[in-house]
């Protein structure tokens, strides 16, 4: 089965949204791809009505209008898992089980983005996730009341995930922060006022809970069994100590996802689709919006999204340009104040995993040279999540550059081979 449309629009967190919104505005035909069940991505999981902020549920009329617009056709739980050319996409049905192939005269990615992974002795440990994850977890009704829980990594991400986590019931015995306080001042200092208002909001709805600045974890302690995390060794650089805990959170940033841009050979920068001012990539009519050109928010992305869709559209962005630039500024200052600190690439010891999927821990690779002779020796990266995780903890672990890229060939999603017959 096939379908042609103007645009293929593929992601379906907030870049996605505010594109298709745009473009159906112009009066298009528009494929949107989401792999989700709902439109809102991570941070507005479930659909923004349900779990989003103030600025979520905002969109939650205009995103029922676009659904039912006869000019869209939206496929949610359907993946990339292939391209024949850069508008023509083969996609996965994951709850019916087929394949589709859906092509335009333009594509955008929306793509967003994925956890960061540091690996520490005790990483994989039951229990122990990504603070997005956990947070997700329990946004789709994981329970956590009672629990005591300690977020550690770095970034905003860390008290959004406390906030959603306490209001559920969770005990927050710990948000351990890498960043210094001077970074954090310094951030807090070159926020626009509205954005910091925002931050105090947070701050103050948890007000008592303890959040330690400079701090990192060591390693995680299991039971007897190891079948649960039970406590979590934290420093600040000069003493540790057991913190206990039933949950561990780890958010040390976020990571683009570039999977499918990098199969079409679209240039990267610095990890993330590169684009010009008018959010094209390195090949023509092929547009990218939102945390996959880099990480930057919900309100980069919003407005990413918007944007790319009115140069689809051959229009002017001159009235957006000054907002943009702000935006820009933002996701600047989040990656220079947030920025990881050494220590932190050097806590895995020979016997810490760093492929999940096939159990190859950090001493079997130090064996090797580079990303393309550990796959061939250890399997590494060969798993189901195909070099997502462990390929960028090499880069950073194990300096081997741009791992995850390197051989990067179709399916891009794990499928049945029926998809390709």
């Amino acid at each position: 089965m096939s379908i042609a449309a103007d645009q293929i629009v593929v992601g379906g967190g907030p870049a996605g949204i505010a594109a298709v919104r745009t473009l159906l505005a112009g009066k298009q035909r528009v494929v949107w791809v989401d792999n989700q069940a709902r439109p809102g991505g991570q941070i507005w999981r479930g659909g923004p009505a349900r779990h989003g902020s103030a600025l979520g549920r905002s969109w939650a009329q205009p995103l029922g209008k676009m659904l039912a617009d006869p000019r869209l056709t939206h496929l949610p739980g359907h993946a990339v898992i292939a391209a024949e050319g850069p508008q023509q996409l083969l996609l996965h049905d994951s709850q019916g089980g087929g394949s589709l192939r859906v092509g335009a005269t333009q594509l955008l990615l929306a793509l967003g983005a994925r956890e960061r992974f540091i690996p520490f002795p005790g990483w994989t440990l039951p229990g122990v996730t990504g603070a997005g994850g956990l947070q997700a977890l329990v946004k789709g009704g994981w329970p956590i009341k009672g629990q005591r829980v300690v977020l550690a990594g770095s970034g905003p991400l860390l008290l959004a995930s406390a906030d959603t986590l306490r209001a559920a019931g969770a005990r927050i015995s710990c948000v351990a922060e890498q960043a210094s306080l001077g970074h954090l001042s310094a951030f807090a200092a070159g926020l626009p006022s509205a954005k910091l208002m925002q931050a105090l909001g947070l701050r103050w709805r948890l007000k008592g809970m303890a959040y330690r600045t400079g701090c990192w974890p060591l390693r995680a302690l299991g039971t007897a069994d190891d079948r649960q995390v039970r406590a979590v060794v934290l420093t600040d650089g000069r003493r540790d100590w057991e913190q206990p805990c039933d949950a561990l959170g780890l958010g040390f940033g976020l990571l683009p996802n570039t999977e499918l841009a990098e199969l079409l050979s679209c240039r990267l920068h610095d990890g993330a689709i590169a684009v010009n001012d008018r959010l094209q990539t390195s090949l023509p009519q092929v547009f990218a919006a939102g945390e996959c050109t880099g990480i930057g928010g919900v309100e980069k992305s919003l407005l990413e999204g918007e944007l790319a869709a009115q140069a689809m559209l051959g229009h002017d962005l001159a009235p957006l340009a000054k907002r943009h630039a702000r935006a820009l500024a933002f996701a600047a200052l989040l990656a220079r104040h947030f920025a990881l600190r050494p220590e932190l690439l050097k806590l895995a010891d020979a016997k810490t995993l760093i492929c999940r999927c096939e159990d190859v821990a950090l001493g079997e690779l130090k064996a090797w040279p580079d990303w393309r002779e550990a796959k061939l020796q250890t399997r590494c990266g060969m798993g189901a999540c195909q070099g997502r995780i462990c390929g960028p903890i090499t880069r950073d672990v194990l300096g081997w550059p741009m791992a995850a890229g390197r051989g990067l060939r179709e399916p891009l999603q794990p499928a049945p081979l029926s998809c390709f017959l």
